[in-house]
């Protein structure tokens, strides 16, 4: 069934660049780009309900602790608070030595003029000024042509040259945008932007930044770095440029289209916590920069404490962030799937500390940004052995043999499947104990003794069998054989063990041991678990525990 206004013949596909010889495809990205922070000024009015002065403080003081060294915090000539705001981080003391603050305007002259009283006073700035260059732009909103576009940007230009000379207590750094610029042809953003520095007449020791936005993403990423590596050949005065980007997420690439302008020769990044913006959002740094980390490249940002990066993002913005957003999102590193968290906890079994991290389905450490391995594996209906058995080790300290991960993940997935939701760890826990350890026994240990000879072992005991006493007497290689043989002789029953495991609980004196026991009679399986400082009354118990629910199945089926 066909909708005539889902047409997808309205749109045109966008121009490949004319880049026959192009180099960053063979790149590697070796080192951070400078960062620049604009969530006080794009996320802040990408926002339904802008920030107050308090939450842009605290984002602020944030963006500085986490390490940004430029942070765009407003665009004082558009309102007041945002002025305001400009003039309280100045006029506070609020701005580190080492930090540069940024501001916006556009290329008309009573913006700049007042966006330069807003900085008076500080010790060093950015001031970014724009205006757009897009043939959208220029043919259907500003209705110019090109050489129009180009005297509202040297105009522009001039304006902020002689500003920053009436004040030069203030270090300037002066930075142009082509607003628009993926929609700009390139030769076009390239006079543009020459037409600007003949004004600034930049230099190596005191370079300016021309920065090159993905306004509205409108192509594939490898489309912006061919625009970026073309311009970055053709710009004059390259060596007195530094070429900052900041790309947009219309077509969630905005993170893809970065990175891959880097190695087209970009050397600076604006973006912002978590990606906020206009539309779909602005590149999100955090992404990047562990993108960076995860290949062993300092992203010159601290995010170990992700959590609390997301907590004040969230409070500030009042925006959530998807629990499946990558590395900032609650869910990023859980696995419900059976395959995915069987094969994750055999890595971690066998990781040491201070290797190259190598573990399946984990692409960085969680612990790395605040998160805990108790975070990786979370089981519903949809997982398997792996993650029960995972939850049971590292929360409880029990580690199940693989016979018993088996048995209990069925146990585990029947209560998911009845409940359709995700079992929490205290409830696998309360199953685990309900299922092994604290159900009605058939067969329990009243009194024993145990005498040795000729390594041999022989035992005698009083037992409560289905509420009545039973006297069993016999002799094994060991203690556990020996109970076997006299328990097999006492209610002439035939049955072997299959499986033994045994493990300290904890570590010390005090520690408890645990012991697994799997009994075969008649080609089914019972299991026993129990739990004992004696390491003896442990082995005991846990073959109790399966013989019980052998003896039960018996006298049920009789």
């Amino acid at each position: 069934m066909s909708n005539k206004r889902f047409d997808h013949r309205k749109y045109k596909p966008f121009p490949p660049i004319a880049l026959k010889d192009r180099t960053w495809p063979d790149q590697v990205i070796t080192k951070a780009p400078t960062w620049c922070s604009v969530d006080l000024r794009d996320g802040n009015q990408a926002l339904i309900e802008p920030m107050s002065v308090a939450q842009k403080q605290k984002l602020f003081a944030l963006l500085v602790e986490v390490g940004f060294k430029e942070i765009e915090v407003g665009f004082p000539a558009a309102s007041q608070p945002d002025f305001d705001f400009v003039r309280s981080l100045i006029e506070e003391n609020r701005i580190p030595d080492d930090v540069t603050i940024q501001v916006l305007t556009q290329a008309r002259p009573e913006l700049i003029e007042r966006t330069f009283e807003s900085l008076k006073g500080a010790r060093r700035a950015v001031l970014h000024v724009y205006n757009s260059t897009s043939v959208v732009q220029r043919q259907k909103v500003f209705k110019t042509d090109k050489a129009g576009i180009i005297d509202i940007a040297v105009k522009g230009a001039q304006c902020v040259k002689e500003c920053a000379e009436r004040a030069p207590e203030t270090e300037w750094v002066f930075q142009y945008s082509p607003e628009s610029f993926t929609g700009t042809e390139v030769d076009f953003a390239v006079a543009v932007c020459d037409a600007v520095t003949d004004v600034w007449q930049p230099t190596p020791e005191h370079p300016c930044i021309l920065n090159l936005p993905s306004t509205v993403e409108m192509a594939t990423p490898n489309v912006y770095a061919d625009q970026i590596e073309w311009f970055g050949r053709n710009i004059k005065r390259r060596d007195a440029i530094i070429i900052s980007l900041h790309t947009h997420n219309d077509r969630s690439c905005a993170v893809a289209a970065a990175e891959l302008a880097v190695m087209a020769g970009a050397q600076r990044v604006e973006g912002t916590l978590l990606g906020n913006g206009e539309r779909t959002g602005n590149m999100d740094i955090v992404i990047m920069a562990m993108n960076l980390y995860s290949q062993g490249i300092d992203p010159e940002l601290d995010l170990h404490d992700m959590d609390r990066i997301v907590s004040i993002v969230r409070e500030c913005t009042q925006i959530d962030v998807h629990p499946r957003q990558a590395y900032s999102g609650d869910l990023v590193f859980t696995a419900f799937s059976g395959s995915h968290q069987d094969a994750i906890k055999k890595c971690l079994d066998v990781y040491q500390e201070g290797a190259p991290w190598e573990i399946a389905y984990l692409p960085i450490d969680p612990r790395d940004i605040g998160r805990t391995y108790q975070d990786v594996i979370r089981v519903n209906s949809q997982s398997g052995k792996g993650g029960v058995a995972y939850v049971l080790a590292n929360k409880f300290g029990f580690e199940l043999p693989r016979w018993l991960q088996i048995e209990f993940s069925r146990v585990v997935q029947k209560h998911t499947e009845e409940s359709g939701q995700e079992i929490h760890p205290e409830q696998i826990w309360t199953l685990f104990n309900d299922y092994y350890l604290s159900s009605d026994k058939a067969l329990s240990l009243e009194d024993f003794s145990i005498n040795k000879s000729e390594g041999r072992e022989t035992f005698t005991a009083k037992l409560d069998y289905f509420g009545e006493e039973l006297a069993v007497s016999g002799e094994g290689d060991g203690v556990l054989d020996a109970f076997v043989e006299a328990l097999k002789q006492a209610i002439n029953i035939d049955f072997e063990i299959l499986e033994y495991g045994e493990h300290a609980l904890g570590q010390g004196a005090d520690a408890e041991a645990v012991t697994y026991i799997q009994i075969k009679c008649n080609n089914r399986r019972y299991s026993g678990v129990a739990i004992s400082k004696d390491i003896i009354a442990s082995s005991l118990n846990a073959f109790m525990g399966a013989a019980s629910e052998l003896l039960t199945e018996q006298r049920a089926a009789a």
